[in-house]
């Protein structure tokens, strides 16, 4: 997955992340919904976490194509 395909799945997935959120301003999310934007924060993180392994590879003179997306135990794992 390059970039440009990156930031659009991270675009799309903010946005309904927005969506969910607006839908229910003023109102408790349901168990589902409660479980489906911690997948988008999830996702959301394992995209971001491909992003900067692509350019920390291409500021190393290395090929961005070869970062991989990492597992979601690993990616919530990291410290910040």
């Amino acid at each position: 997955m390059d970039d440009d395909e990156l930031h659009r799945r991270i675009d799309e997935l903010v946005a309904e992340e927005h969506r969910l959120e607006r839908s229910h301003v003023g109102q408790a999310l349901s168990d589902e919904e409660k479980q489906r934007l911690d997948r988008l924060g999830v996702q959301l993180d394992r995209y971001w976490d491909l992003l900067r392994q692509r350019d920390a590879r291409r500021r190393a003179g290395l090929d961005p194509d070869s970062a991989q997306e990492r597992p979601a135990d690993v990616v919530e794992g990291y410290r910040q």
